[in-house]
């Protein structure tokens, strides 16, 4: 799974539907299959770890806080150099239990880094989840133009038809 793609998918793990908020992390089963669909561990601690980073990410990206708070995720992360054939290679030293979570924070870091400001929220102030604009104009606003788009033009053509 792309970095961006497995960043996505943890930050769309809260989805609304019908008028609820969901969390595939909610429950330990399933928040247990969650992590272990995505190459984790899958134990309690990690469930902690990634819930967290998520919560940061999440708080991050809307502007609620600063990137400086997704520094308690990286804390005791390193890289130390590893020799191959003829190449330096650098190793990220990280506990198995915060892989994952500090997987979605470079994640986040790379994402800001190679598409800058096309990581962001959904429009529809109903709507929890995020997207990547991937388009040429950078104009993107709804993490489906199919579900939430739609809603939220039709919502626009009612108010002006009732306006007039």
């Amino acid at each position: 799974m792309a970095d961006s793609e497995f960043l996505l998918a943890l930050l769309n793990s809260r989805p609304v539907v019908h008028g609820e908020q969901q969390d595939a992390l909610a429950g330990d089963d399933a928040g247990t299959a969650w992590l272990r669909d995505r190459g984790g561990t899958g134990t309690p601690a990690e469930l902690a770890a990634v819930r967290r980073a998520r919560y940061l990410l999440d708080e991050v990206v809307r502007g609620g806080s600063t990137a400086q708070v997704l520094a308690e995720v990286l804390r005791g992360v390193h890289q130390v150099p590893v020799f191959g054939t003829g190449a330096l290679d650098w190793e990220l030293v990280v506990p198995d239990d915060a892989r994952l979570a500090v997987h979605s924070v470079l994640a986040w870091d790379e994402l800001r880094h190679t598409a800058p400001g096309r990581l962001r929220a959904c429009a529809n102030p109903e709507c929890r989840l995020f997207l990547v604009d991937r388009s040429r104009a950078n104009q993107a606003r709804w993490c489906s133009m199919a579900a939430c788009g739609n809603r939220m033009k039709a919502r626009r053509h009612y108010a002006r038809g009732r306006a007039t």
